[in-house]
């Protein structure tokens, strides 16, 4: 009955829905981006034969191939009764476009949104960069919030010198430049995905430990808790079955928001050149080409400028909704002029006050 009334609340967030529905619809395209935008067909038919490049990789000697040790589809001669099914889209984030005059070439018939500095299709790299932001975003959001969850309900629950001890050492880190460190390890490894993505939990878990925290406590002091309690119910039963599911509150809210800002920290960091290795395809390596050639390949900057723009934005919009959802002073208003639900009802104590004050 909660979620029910919580998903009827998301509902009539009409931002927010359209926002779920247009980043569902993005991530679908992107996690699916080899079946859109590759320079491989679906289905090939080729001698009598069906072949699936996309999902399986073929030698050059199967299509009678020397010389070579890569399969161009794009130049493989089809005979009579042969044909191709090939994605929307004929490029994949990697290839070059040869025949292009210059490089960055501006958007044509070939390539939608043109070029980057090697000849690469920005329509591809946009596609697949969505993929890695979102599983970076996605990957530091669920570790940190598992950190702050079990650092955070610890130090609350238990309370005492445990909590004492522990809040000071959230203090030291906290005191850490985390951007500069983060830049500094990575400088010094090679970065990739799970280095990129265990810098940063490490210290991104400190904030949400704060919130957890402080429903961990809120929560504790609630009379079903001590009903457990009086019941014979243990410690550890009562925090994982009474606390812990009842604290995750801050977690889900911030979850969007969370998600935006490592976003934007992957786009930084790869703007700077601290990012994803190369050549893997990234708005914010995009977006640091501009640097160079800002006075003519507009679109080098526009187009991953103005979706990166429409993620953030639906990312809020989406955060605003689910905020409101968890939100336990929001009512449900029917539609046609119908009357409200049920009205929360008065604490005892405002009613007693009021009583007195009648009296």
């Amino acid at each position: 009955m909660m979620w029910k009334r919580r998903w009827i609340l998301f509902c009539s967030h009409r931002r927010a829905l359209i926002s779920a529905v247009f980043l569902a619809t993005f991530t679908f395209f992107s996690f699916t981006a080899e079946i859109w935008s590759n320079d491989k067909p679906l289905v090939l038919s080729y001698a009598g034969r069906l072949y699936f490049p996309v999902f399986r990789h073929y030698e050059p000697q199967t299509f009678r191939l020397n010389g070579t040790m890569v399969v161009d589809y794009k130049t493989l001669e089809l005979g009579r009764g042969d044909w191709a099914l090939w994605p929307v889209n004929r490029w994949d984030p990697y290839h070059i476009n040869k025949s292009a005059g210059e490089f960055p070439s501006p958007p044509d018939g070939r390539n939608w949104l043109g070029t980057d500095d090697r000849g690469r299709d920005v329509f591809a790299r946009l596609l697949y960069g969505y993929r890695y932001s979102l599983i970076y975003a996605i990957c530091v959001w669920l570790v940190c919030s598992g950190l702050a969850l079990a650092y955070g309900g610890i130090c609350g629950f238990f309370g005492h010198w445990i909590d004492l001890l522990g809040q000071r050492l959230v203090e030291i880190l906290a005191t850490i430049p985390q951007l500069l460190l983060l830049i500094f390890i990575v400088s010094i490894f090679e970065p990739s995905m799970k280095i990129l993505v265990s810098v940063s939990c490490a210290f991104g878990w400190i904030g949400l430990s704060y919130f957890v925290r402080a429903e961990v406590l809120r929560t504790s002091g609630q009379d079903y808790v001590a009903a457990a309690r009086a019941l014979g119910a243990s410690s550890w039963h009562v925090f994982r079955h009474h606390i812990l599911p009842n604290s995750i509150v801050p977690l889900v809210t911030f979850a969007p928001f969370m998600v935006v800002a490592n976003i934007m920290a992957l786009a930084g960091l790869d703007f700077m050149g601290l990012g994803l290795p190369a050549p893997t395809p990234s708005w914010g390596e995009l977006i640091q080409q501009t640097q160079t050639y800002f006075t003519w390949a507009w679109w080098l900057a526009f187009f991953p400028a103005f979706l990166l723009f429409l993620t953030l934005l639906s990312l809020n919009f989406f955060g605003e909704g689910v905020r409101s959802a968890f939100d336990p002073s929001a009512k449900i208003v029917e539609k046609a002029g119908a009357p409200e639900s049920a009205p929360v009802k008065e604490p005892l104590i405002r009613k007693s006050v009021a009583y007195r004050a009648r009296s």
